[in-house]
């Protein structure tokens, strides 16, 4: 069952043809889609598109561009807002030093904050990282002593090493149409000793479309290209891929009925 566990879908390029989108996803086989939030004022239209769309569940959280806006953010609200039953999953969360568009510290204390209400609801929490490896390790290593949470890396673009020390605390890894990118040989090799049961795709839309897509404004159903690509990586079939990425999500989202 192929799924897209990151998805924009209330972004600005896919938003204004959700619909259109959608059904273009469905029509290449795509069967679910994890509609991700990044800031608080997002969560009511991404509940609601879940709402609407049997297909589409919805994820709560706040991105760590957006932690200086949401400093007093406390567990209470995002715990009010995994009620929803189309709510699955937190975040997305965690550190980005690349941009820099927030405070270091903020970020870390709300990326805490995440992992809190995660271990509380066992929701699975969404983790951004970019250029901030050493940093999310230390706090997903402090956080996993205090109490086990669900996990995943999403738009796995990290070193091996990083990525060998996430799965070793349980966590899965999610490939985005990066891992079809001429410059990311690196990258491939990671993809290829990802174990079979903590493999995931997605697409991130509107963002990073897949060759042969690149230019394009990213959507669900080039989720199928990367599939194949990374399939083709592992010395596997597609439809073999597809199963066993479609078994981890509902696995490790388990409150999402696929």
């Amino acid at each position: 069952m192929l799924i897209d566990s990151h998805c924009h879908l209330n972004y600005k390029g896919i938003v204004e043809r959700q619909k259109d989108v959608l059904d273009a996803a469905r029509e290449r086989g795509v069967r679910g889609f994890l509609n991700i939030s990044t800031r608080q004022s997002e969560w009511s239209d991404i509940v609601a598109t879940a709402e609407r769309e049997e297909d589409v569940w919805a994820s709560v959280g706040i991105h760590p561009h957006e932690a200086d806006r949401h400093q007093d953010l406390g567990t209470e609200a995002l715990l009010q807002a995994t009620r929803h039953q189309k709510v699955i999953a937190i975040g997305e969360t965690g550190l980005d030093y690349y941009y820099e568009h927030s405070d270091r510290e903020v970020q870390k204390a709300l990326f805490r904050v995440h992992i809190d209400v995660s271990r509380q609801t066992s929701l699975p929490l969404i983790i951004h990282t970019r250029n901030a490896e050493k940093d999310t390790l230390n706090i997903l290593r402090d956080e996993m002593g205090k109490g086990a949470f669900p996990a995943l890396i999403h738009c796995f673009t990290a070193s091996q090493e990083f990525g060998e020390a996430v799965l070793e605390l349980g966590l899965s890894i999610s490939l985005s149409g990066i891992v079809t990118f001429k410059n990311a040989k690196d990258l491939q090799e990671t993809a290829k000793i990802i174990p079979e049961d903590r493999i995931l795709v997605e697409t991130d839309s509107p963002f990073l479309a897949p060759v042969p897509h690149r230019g394009k404004t990213c959507e669900p159903a080039f989720v199928a290209d990367t599939l194949q690509f990374v399939a083709d990586l592992r010395g596997v079939s597609a439809d073999e891929l597809s199963e066993t990425t479609g078994r981890n999500f509902a696995a490790l989202f388990s409150k999402a009925r696929v």
